[in-house]
């Protein structure tokens, strides 16, 4: 405790680590609050319904992504999940078509062109969902929505608009705040929700004639071991060696030292999570499309329902082949292979150059396969727990998106403000002089 608080003093003392906490937290609650600010011509008072489609299933999981805004009827209903879906759409053009790939080998002018256009086609996107949600909210409480073409066009205009804003809020954060502003984002809708989920879960426990206690101390035990695996998988790598043979300069030597190649069991670390919920969310975004008179159709239904075997089958299938498409996104090979050649680098008993570019391949190949079913196993154990009598809000902490991006996000943010601390010579979080390892911002 002694070490904590003087962390804290610490962080006081850096003045522009004080500011970019300060410029967060304020971003934040801007973004807390207008998710509570409803469309206007709704009437509020009459959201029951609405909430209650939110209670579970995957309508509980787009509530939970944008912090209560969906089951609000929020400027904020529609969240960031339309930019990530944009993201994944661009990102996928880019191993499909050669203008897009050229554009990520551009460097910075080619990143600012593809963010040019993800964010041309959010708004695309937007102008998709937004009507998909409206009818969808008609459909649930369409008593008290308002008639007419004006209400759907204006309101789909304010939820393009609400989202964007809250884009803009993600890149601000990353630009003068600490951490990454959308990660944060995301995560703050989760993190929203776990009190409510927590004393819910304690509530009815308590209420249970025997043993409710006690089942509900075990879920607690499962729940930080679950926490530890996370941590596990995020941290988790494979160390290669390289020796650097030595040069001479001149009067000086070069090389002759043995290095290693950090590469992560979970190199796409919770992006594969990310793609494969946002295609998952499809279904629930078009419901309204799907509804005949009143009722949805059974193939929605089935990939509605996230507890149930089709829905977690094939996103644990889609996890797995997400998980390889975007390891070979991030990691090039041959690259790293060029990279080290140039460098006098080599792996002991490895040629140097195309074989390689092949051992680190078939390594990479190797890791990625536990990695991506590990991961999908973390993603589906929300449905699992919901076997065992979970409620529906406090499983999704059990693992999936939520868990993994709650723990991937606050370990990247405190590995940014532990280097703060380092640079400004003040001792970080850890006693023993380890120091905490990020996993990287989800964009």
């Amino acid at each position: 405790m002694k070490k904590f608080i003087e962390t804290i003093k610490n962080i006081y003392k850096i003045e522009e680590l004080r500011h970019r906490l300060l410029i967060t937290f304020l971003f934040v609650v801007v973004y807390r609050f207008g998710s509570f600010i409803a469309l206007p011509g709704i009437d509020t008072t009459q959201l029951a319904a609405l909430s209650k489609q939110t209670e579970g299933g995957l309508m509980m999981l787009l509530d939970m992504f944008s912090g209560g805004a969906f089951s609000n009827a929020s400027i904020f209903a529609l969240g960031i999940m339309p930019y990530i879906s944009a993201s994944i759409v661009v990102q996928l053009l880019g191993m499909a078509f050669p203008y897009f790939k050229k554009l990520q080998q551009e460097g910075e002018s080619g990143h600012r062109k593809i963010n040019q256009i993800t964010r041309y086609l959010t708004v695309l996107i937007l102008l998709i969902q937004g009507p998909a949600y409206l009818l969808n909210l008609k459909m649930q409480i369409g008593q008290v929505v308002p008639a007419g073409t004006f209400f759907m066009v204006t309101s789909t205009l304010i939820l393009a608009a609400g989202s964007m804003f809250v884009l803009w809020l993600g890149e601000r954060i990353t630009e003068r705040g600490v951490g990454n502003g959308i990660s944060l984002i995301i995560m703050v809708g989760i993190v929203a929700r776990f009190p409510r989920a927590l004393v819910g879960e304690f509530t009815s426990r308590l209420n249970e004639a025997t043993g409710g206690l006690v089942m509900f101390v075990a879920e607690i035990v499962f729940l930080l071991i679950v926490i530890a695996l996370a941590i596990l998988l995020v941290q988790g790598v494979r160390r290669v060696p390289v020796q650097y043979a030595k040069r001479v300069v001149g009067n000086k030597q070069y090389g002759g030292v043995r290095q290693f190649i950090p590469l992560k069991v979970n190199a796409a670390n919770v992006m594969p999570i990310i793609f494969a919920q946002a295609i998952m969310f499809i279904p629930a975004s078009l419901i309204g499309f799907f509804a005949k008179d009143g009722e949805i159709s059974s193939f929605a239904m089935a990939f509605l329902n996230n507890n149930g075997f089709w829905y977690n089958l094939v996103f644990f299938l889609l996890i797995i082949l997400f998980t390889y498409f975007y390891t070979a996104v991030i990691i090039n090979p041959t690259q790293m292979a060029e990279e080290m050649k140039r460098n006098n680098g080599f792996i002991p008993g490895i040629k140097p150059g195309k074989k390689t570019a092949e051992y680190l391949d078939t390594i990479m190949s190797r890791i990625t396969l536990p990695g991506s079913i590990f991961l999908g196993i973390v993603a589906i154990l929300p449905a699992f727990a919901g076997l065992f009598g979970v409620s529906n809000a406090f499983a999704q902490f059990f693992g999936g998106t939520s868990l993994l991006i709650m723990v991937g996000v606050i370990l990247d943010t405190l590995q940014q403000i532990e280097t703060y601390l380092v640079n400004r010579h003040y001792d970080g979080f850890s006693s023993n002089g380890s120091r905490i390892k990020g996993r990287g911002a989800i964009y």
